[in-house]
């Protein structure tokens, strides 16, 4: 008898035989069967069994350990041999649950167990399957949790921070580490997995990591400065209102003094565009979440100016919002009430992930959840360009928020 494995009439059935043999750990005791067998298909299996099986039959089937019997009386070696390497699907399964256990064990050790979060993050690797790729992969968990357990950190380049915890410069910015490490930060502050490299340097400076110090930036509006050669660029820019960008690297060259006596944040250009050309109140545009440029600048502010803070009034932004608040002492709410969001009548794109808390306004937060819409800044503008301008000829006393209410 020639090789089964060439003949066509053993085909299907070895291959049939490989798939119990997995799925079973190697095990005899069971039976193959075939469906609509050819001629060839039909004789092996009356070879096999002994047993006339008539052209046309719906079905053969064939016990395993007759197979086995006549490929050793055949050739000399059973169906394992005969298939070569067959996989033990039980124990990888039980080698998988083990892998999966230790790494649950070791994560659970990270000063940020417990936290909503993080035990989020785990749920999501366990129910998409990454965990498993994890083990299957032997990927470095052990990394990825130390990584986590070593932010937030304070403005750290991210070549220094990949060195100091995994000997690699290059070790967050390329291979499994940075993927699982970025998943982790997205679930941290709340935001969707990131999609491209903006995305993803947002999710570091979030954590107090600079991926880059250039293209880190911030843009403002009508900002005087002193000091360096950046504190006159945007003295300068201020005089002819005209939006100035500078990079983090530039606002380390030297000390910084803001000389503005008030400063708006706004999250969106649109509103710096809109106020260009004019004279203004200081404006400070985040573009999304603030960067590491945008807190450096924010750094050279003098304790008794206030900072008056917005963002989008979605999930994401009321967050921004929150985490400003409690960033600078000084900073306070502009047109971040209930009543500005009520003023847009429910228009907007529906708001998406999981609602936040609004601690300075909490009824804020209870009626973008009954309405159930998201309002962009563009929505307020004719009133924000208002505050801008009328803050600029006469500026309001200081201690009040942007609906001329203490602050919190």
């Amino acid at each position: 008898m020639s090789d089964p494995l060439t003949e066509p009439g053993w085909r299907r059935l070895l291959v049939a035989a490989r798939r119990s043999l997995e799925r079973t750990g190697g095990s005899l005791a069971g039976t193959v069967s075939l469906s609509a067998p050819d001629d060839d298909e039909r004789l092996v299996i009356i070879g096999l069994t002994g047993v006339h099986r008539p052209a046309g039959v719906g079905r053969v089937t064939v016990r395993l350990a007759e197979v086995d019997a006549h490929l050793r009386a055949a050739h000399g070696k059973g169906l394992a041999e005969t298939l070569g390497p067959v996989r033990d699907r039980p124990e990888e399964r039980k080698r998988e649950a083990l892998g999966r256990d230790a790494v649950l064990a070791l994560a659970a050790e990270s000063r940020h167990a417990g936290s909503y979060w993080y035990e989020r993050w785990l749920d999501g690797l366990r129910r998409d399957g990454t965990l498993t790729r994890v083990v299957r992969g032997g990927l470095p968990f052990p990394d990825v949790v130390a990584v986590l357990d070593a932010l937030p950190a304070t403005d750290i380049p991210l070549p220094v921070l990949a060195e100091r915890i995994l000997d690699d410069t290059k070790g967050l910015t390329e291979g499994p580490v940075r993927g699982l490490v970025l998943r982790a930060l997205a679930a941290w502050h709340g935001l969707p997995a990131p999609s491209g490299a903006e995305q993803e340097r947002e999710l570091w400076e979030l954590a107090g990591v600079v991926p880059d110090d250039l293209a880190s930036q911030v843009l403002v509006l009508n900002l005087p400065a002193a000091g360096g050669i950046v504190g006159p660029w945007l003295t300068e820019a201020a005089l002819a209102h005209v939006p100035f960008r500078a990079t983090l690297q530039q606002l380390r060259l030297a000390p910084l003094t803001v000389e503005a006596t008030e400063i708006f944040v706004c999250e969106n250009p649109a509103v710096l565009r809109a106020a260009a050309g004019r004279r203004t109140q200081a404006i400070v545009c985040t573009e999304g979440v603030p960067s590491a440029a945008v807190h450096e600048l924010l750094k050279a502010v003098r304790p008794e100016v206030v900072i008056r803070w917005r963002n989008d009034f979605d999930w994401t932004g009321v967050r921004m919002t929150g985490a400003a608040l409690r960033r600078y002492a000084q900073a306070v709410p502009w047109r971040m009430g209930a009543e500005d969001y009520a003023r847009a009548d429910g228009q907007g794109v529906s708001l998406s992930g999981a609602p936040a808390e609004t601690p300075w306004d909490l009824g804020l937060g209870t009626l973008m959840s009954r309405i159930g819409r998201a309002v962009m800044e563009e929505r307020l503008l004719d009133t924000l360009l208002t505050d801008l301008t009328a803050a600029a000829g006469a500026v309001p006393p200081r201690r009040h928020d942007g609906l001329g209410r203490p602050p919190r």
